[in-house]
């Protein structure tokens, strides 16, 4: 698990950010998909029992903005949680990050809720 392979550095640090803070490792790269099992998206790192997915946005994220904006809304509407950080979170607020998803991971109760018209 911890030789995972991540599709960027920052992506590696991130992981290792929260496995030093005591959080358990997430899986890597991890396919999602909905309930009809229609692909979704591609999380970075994920804790599947909470349904967590967690993205690190690198530089190139702002190219990618509407894409990874559509996505998103994918995976939001087929039940999925997610974080975003980016380098200057996990340089410069790792307290932030690594409390931002234990709050998340520790909410594994919440419930989906449905909207009906």
């Amino acid at each position: 698990m911890l030789a995972a392979p991540a599709e960027s550095p920052m992506e590696t640090r991130l992981r290792w950010l929260l496995i030093e803070s005591g959080l358990p490792p997430p899986e890597v790269q991890r396919d999602l998909r909905d309930d009809d099992g229609r692909f979704v998206g591609r999380a970075d790192l994920y804790y599947a029992a909470s349904r967590l997915a967690i993205e690190y946005d690198g530089g190139n994220h702002r190219d990618r903005l509407v894409e990874d904006n559509r996505r998103q809304n994918l995976l939001i509407n087929a039940g999925f949680r997610l974080l975003r950080f980016t380098a200057s979170d996990v340089h410069q607020r790792p307290d932030v990050v690594t409390a931002q998803v234990r709050d998340a991971l520790r909410t594994v109760g919440a419930k989906r809720t449905q909207f009906t018209p």
